[in-house]
């Protein structure tokens, strides 16, 4: 329990961080800002909508007498909102980050500076740091919803299924949202998904530790947007965690930390 902990005091670090740079914390706010505006312009398009749609995709149905057809397309209209919605939820952050990659780089940047030591750069364009960054979200979004449909089937189970399932649920998430901010830091460090995944997992009550509060804080609405400059600071601080480089910076030592980018990662 050690190392939740270990993750928690990062994720608090990271909001003290941006309250003490409150520039950064504007500057942060903007891509999140950007894309509630455009996920809420989405959901209320597929409110107004979602029934077009079900008549659209059931014309079986057309003949029907009441309230069968009713009763029909008013759940899959129902089904269509609420898959929508959690399809919102489950992108919102993979979504900000995609949008704000230069502004949540700079800010990531210059925690590392504060923290003093070299400040690593992927030295790639930003076109291509764009197609990487797009390319491993949607790799995380998929693991996320495989887990999603198999925990919503475990659901079902008596007892384990109101219990055990919804506890599951949140680790799951919140180690998957740690992924996702940590990458930030980790990618200007050159490591691939698959080691920031290895990474994560052999300091599992870290990572979550970090991310299962901000998954739970993420549930209130709007709330993602305020917290989402000190959960990449955060980040920032725990991917020195992982590489070694704060440990490294305690002891005095130079260069990067015995779990760095070059022992990670590859040339992405």
């Amino acid at each position: 329990m050690r190392d939740f902990g270990a993750g928690l005091g990062y994720l608090v670090q990271g909001q003290k961080w941006v309250g003490r740079h409150g520039r950064w914390f504007g500057f942060g706010l903007l891509p999140g800002l950007v894309t509630l505006v455009l996920y809420v312009g989405a959901l209320v398009g597929l409110g107004y909508g979602a029934d077009d749609l079900t008549a659209w995709a059931t014309p079986f149905a057309d003949d029907w007498t009441s309230p069968w057809q009713g009763l029909l397309r008013g759940t899959l209209t129902a089904f269509v909102f609420v898959f929508g919605l959690f399809l919102a939820v489950i992108t919102f952050t993979a979504v900000t980050l995609l949008v704000g990659q230069p502004f949540y780089e700079s800010l990531s940047e210059q925690v590392d500076r504060s923290e003093g030591g070299e400040v690593p750069e992927s030295g790639l364009p930003l076109w291509r740091e764009l197609w990487i960054s797009a390319r491993d979200s949607l790799k995380v979004v998929l693991r996320v919803v495989f887990f999603g449909v198999l925990l919503f089937a475990c659901g079902f189970i008596p007892v384990v299924g109101q219990t055990v399932v919804p506890v599951l649920g949140f680790c799951v998430s919140g180690f998957f949202l740690a992924e996702e901010l940590t990458a930030v830091a980790l990618q200007r460090r050159r490591v691939e998904l698959k080691d920031r995944l290895r990474m994560l997992r052999g300091r599992r009550m870290l990572t979550l530790g970090f991310g299962v509060p901000l998954t739970l804080a993420f549930l209130v609405p709007f709330v993602a947007v305020f917290l989402m400059p000190g959960a990449v600071a955060g980040a920032t601080l725990m991917a020195r965690e992982l590489t070694g480089e704060a440990r490294a910076d305690e002891d005095g030592s130079e260069g990067e930390g015995p779990a760095s980018s070059a022992a990670y990662g590859k040339t992405l």
